[in-house]
């Protein structure tokens, strides 16, 4: 059943009219990769600094302390069943430049394709019945550099987004993201423009007659071809690392989304912008072991009773690094509200790749 409804939120989505840019366009890219991002929140703009800067801040991929860096990461959502997965490469090409390749996917696998079920005679007859997938990936070519202005560095990338919904239908899509990072001392500051010119998806659709049939009869509407917009979004990031003792810091870092298509379920909203802030902190011991948290999606919700009352989602996270080699992060998040969904792992490596003979260095990112 939940798979059903799943696909039925799908064709919901895809079937916004052409005119029309709906608000939760390609929302599987608004989620997040990474342990370390997750466990804060998302709050990373400003301080990201590995193969992951590719999704979040493409201007901190000069920041990868390695000359290539592989970034893994898994995810389940909706008690596993829906699957997050990314994979990126990173390599640093100069002393101020780099480059990367991501690929994310989110889908919904063995969905049952009920559509046959019943035959020509009017018999039920399970043996028609078939599966099919739901699948979101992106395909994203990401360049950072570093500018003649002193700290101050930028990035952008190019996204190539796949949608697909077994053989019924799917959609191509393409936009640009944006950003930049700048250090001031202890501080880290950061911006991303995400879907810079709007990031638009040409739906098309192929639904043979029996299955066009069994749309009219049970009263649904048959999908026809569109193009669906996601508008664009500022996230604005800012933190300040502190020096506890000799084996302790503490990073904490606030974020901001803005969104510019009408008003959202968020902290701070006005008919123009909708606000949304989330806030995270990483305490670091001898950049060896990692503890992390934080807050968001504070959004006012009515219960029951009638009153209005304000909920937000909070995560967490550990990591580790093992010498030079490699980072394990795991996060531990909660997409929506526990009493709707479960809470989720999120699990991520990051491997340092180096070539022999060269020497080994501790990205001071933050």
């Amino acid at each position: 059943m939940n798979k059903i409804l799943i696909l039925l939120f799908v064709f919901f989505v895809a079937t916004e009219s052409f005119a029309q840019a709906p608000k939760y366009s390609n929302e599987f890219l608004a989620i997040g990769v990474g342990g370390r991002a997750l466990g804060m929140s998302n709050s990373v703009v400003a301080s990201v600094g590995d193969a992951s800067a590719g999704y979040w801040n493409p201007a901190g991929l000069v920041d990868c302390e390695a000359p290539r860096q592989l970034f893994l990461m898994h995810s389940e959502y909706f008690a596993g069943i829906a699957k997050y997965d990314n994979i990126s490469l990173a390599a640093v090409t100069s002393d101020s430049s780099a480059l990367a390749f991501s690929f994310i996917r989110f889908g919904v696998d063995d969905i049952p394709n009920t559509t046959e079920l019943i035959d020509a005679q009017g018999n039920i007859d399970y043996d028609r019945i078939t599966t099919f997938s739901a699948i979101d990936n992106a395909f994203i070519v990401s360049y950072s550099k570093k500018l003649p202005i002193k700290n101050l560095q930028v990035g952008g990338n190019l996204k190539i987004i796949r949608r697909k919904v077994g053989d019924f239908g799917g959609s191509w899509g393409f936009g640009i993201d944006a950003g930049a990072q700048y250090r001031k001392d202890k501080w880290r500051f950061g911006a991303v423009l995400r879907d810079v010119t709007s990031t638009f998806n040409a739906w098309s659709f192929t639904l043979d007659d029996a299955t066009r049939e069994v749309f009219t009869l049970t009263g649904n509407e048959i999908p026809q071809n569109s193009l669906e917009l996601t508008m664009p979004r500022l996230l604005l990031g800012a933190g300040r690392n502190f020096e506890i003792s000799n084996s302790f810091s503490v990073y904490p870092e606030a974020d901001m989304d803005i969104t510019f298509d009408g008003k959202r379920n968020v902290l701070l909203k006005t008919g123009f912008a909708s606000m949304d802030i989330h806030a995270g902190f990483e305490v670091n011991y001898k950049n060896v072991a990692y503890l992390r948290g934080g807050f968001g999606n504070i959004q006012q919700e009515t219960n029951f009773d009638g009153k209005k009352v304000t909920t937000l989602q909070p995560n967490m996270g550990v990591g580790i690094r093992i010498k030079d080699i490699m980072s394990i992060d795991y996060a531990l998040t909660d997409l929506g509200d526990v009493s709707v969904a479960l809470y989720s792992h999120v699990f991520s490596l990051v491997f340092n790749i180096r070539p022999k003979g060269t020497g080994t260095s501790i990205n001071p990112s933050i």
